[in-house]
């Protein structure tokens, strides 16, 4: 029924993006083969004159359903997300307006160890 994407694009998008934009690009190729998969199967289904497997196509619906609902907790989680840098955009404004140059380069400065840090 589907097929599995190639891994070569995977791998070389896969250092730039973010793990949930991945699976999100990877969910939509899936559904746009799905669809791709039943439209062309109605095509052949009327130019034979005999109907689609029906098992065929509730697992293809089926797939769809699950696909289009993972799909949408990971732009949920997203929305959430960008909620949060919202916000820490505006604390950061008001804070940066709050201190003074000195000040504000010394909290950078702690801000990128710690990111550092982190990575390692």
């Amino acid at each position: 029924m589907t097929r599995e994407p190639a891994a070569a694009p995977r791998a070389a998008n896969r250092t730039s993006m973010p793990d949930d934009r991945l699976r999100l690009i990877e969910i939509e190729d899936a559904i746009a083969g799905i669809r791709t998969q039943i439209a062309t199967a109605d095509l052949a289904r009327q130019r034979r004159g005999k109907p689609i497997d029906p098992d065929w196509y509730h697992r293809a619906r089926t797939a769809l359903r699950h696909l289009n609902r993972e799909r949408a907790e990971i732009l949920a989680r997203q929305n959430g997300r960008r909620r949060r840098e919202r916000l820490k955009d505006a604390i950061i404004a008001v804070l940066r307006e709050r201190c003074e140059p000195a000040a504000w380069a010394e909290v950078l400065e702690q801000a990128r160890a710690r990111v550092d840090e982190e990575a390692r």
